[in-house]
């Protein structure tokens, strides 16, 4: 039984080969059922061919796009990098600007002690009346005491209520205290027009009220003309810039004038600060 089954395998192995071979004879024609299975193989083909192209195509597409994808974030990164490394340039280049500033100040100020200090604190209900500075007895900072921004441009004084080891309050000339007082200089272009007295200030208007005091009968005080600081009242020091008068009228009962200053700094917007440590006094008023 199994040498019968054996033949019957190796008979159907040698048909299988001679048809193989007859079939690939050059010249031979087709049988019907050839060309039968040939023409569907071929119909199927034609019917699959083109979705299974477009499919592979479609997925094709897709990978690129992934790729692409990839891509683009990669450089977005890239580029976000870049204006985060040039925001921290800039960054670095003003402040580099200021602390050049505040040296070039040291210098015009060099008969005096400077502190330098940064503003650390500012409370939004007492914004044009004080801050807070990094300094503070530990440093010699002490109560009055002059404090200009970057360029030399008073801001205000050392309050002594605020003074500390580490940190300051300083009461800025935009304070309404009527007892925040300054004694000031007026100048022209040709020379003093006299003296006066900052004793207020004009929320509307932003400016500083200035009383002129010692006026000069012969030269009148106008829009333009420079405030500085006099050095007669024993806390300020002469010479620091207060402004630029913006206006000039008579008071409620016509017997003075009162100038309104813009101050020279910018006493919104406020980063660094120079406290004046004077090594000698002067005068003698309550500014």
């Amino acid at each position: 039984m199994p040498n019968k089954r054996l033949m019957l395998l190796l008979l159907c192995i040698i048909i299988l080969v001679a048809m193989i071979g007859f079939s690939l004879k050059n010249g031979r024609n087709t049988t019907w059922p050839e060309k039968l299975i040939g023409d569907t193989t071929g119909v199927f083909q034609n019917i699959f061919h083109t979705p299974a192209e477009y499919f592979a195509g479609f997925f094709g597409d897709i990978k690129d796009l992934k790729n692409t994808y990839k891509e683009n974030e990669r450089l977005r990164q890239k580029l976000d990098g870049q204006t985060q490394y040039e925001a921290k340039l800039q960054e670095l280049k003003d402040e580099n600007k200021k602390l050049r500033d505040e040296l070039g100040h040291v210098k015009s100020i060099s008969d005096y002690d400077p502190i330098l200090a940064t503003v650390i604190a500012r409370n939004p209900d007492q914004w044009y009346k004080q801050i807070m500075i990094n300094k503070g007895t530990k440093q010699k900072v002490a109560k009055d005491m002059a404090v200009t921004n970057e360029k030399g441009a008073l801001v205000g004084k050392i309050k002594s209520s605020g003074l500390n080891s580490f940190t300051s309050a300083v009461q800025l000339l935009s304070d309404v205290d009527r007892n925040n007082r300054v004694a000031t200089k007026i100048s022209g272009k040709k020379g003093s027009k006299g003296y006066g007295l900052i004793e207020g200030y004009d929320k509307k208007k932003q400016t500083l009220k200035m009383t002129i005091l010692e006026p000069d009968e012969k030269r009148e005080v106008k829009k333009g003309d420079l405030v500085e600081t006099s050095g007669t009242g024993g806390v300020f020091p002469q010479g620091l810039t207060v402004g630029e008068v913006t206006d000039v009228e008579s008071d409620a009962y016509g017997l003075t004038k009162i100038a309104y200053v813009k101050p020279a700094a910018d006493l919104y917007d406020l980063d660094h600060v120079i406290v004046v440590n004077r090594s000698v006094a002067t005068g003698e008023e309550g500014s």
